[in-house]
């Protein structure tokens, strides 16, 4: 089970690692750092994985973003795909400037995970079929 983070959060954050891959030419960015944000509408990327990958944003179609305090920001989007959880996203993402991206409910409504606060742990839940 992955641990929660506590270098980077106070109080400590689940993270999870994704991989990031062009879906035009199949390279692939593994150990990509995620918060885990059931408040967050989107995922958001970490624009410097995009750049990597050689994905371009439309320059022409930008998102309008709401913090939770009602501060707002600007964000381009890509084309991509997001491994998480031996299963694959495919679509448009948003771009941050950040060190790590959110998984946000966008992809979190389609799976079940347990956040464990107590032991700073979290994980996939398989369900009984």
């Amino acid at each position: 089970m992955p641990a929660y983070d506590t270098s980077r959060f106070d109080p400590p954050a689940p993270l999870a690692n994704v991989g990031l891959r062009n879906p035009h030419t199949a390279e692939l960015i593994s150990d990509v750092l995620m918060l885990l944000d059931s408040g967050a509408d989107v995922t958001l990327i970490p624009a410097a994985f995009a750049d990597q990958l050689g994905l371009s944003a439309d320059k022409d179609l930008i998102y309008e973003l709401m913090g939770f305090d009602g501060s707002t920001s600007f964000a381009s989007a890509v084309w991509l795909e997001m491994l998480f959880l031996n299963k694959t996203f495919r679509g448009r993402f948003l771009l941050i400037d950040r060190e790590w991206g959110v998984l946000g409910r966008d992809i979190l409504n389609l799976v079940t995970l347990m956040l464990d606060g107590p032991n700073l742990t979290w994980s996939e839940q398989r369900r009984n079929r």
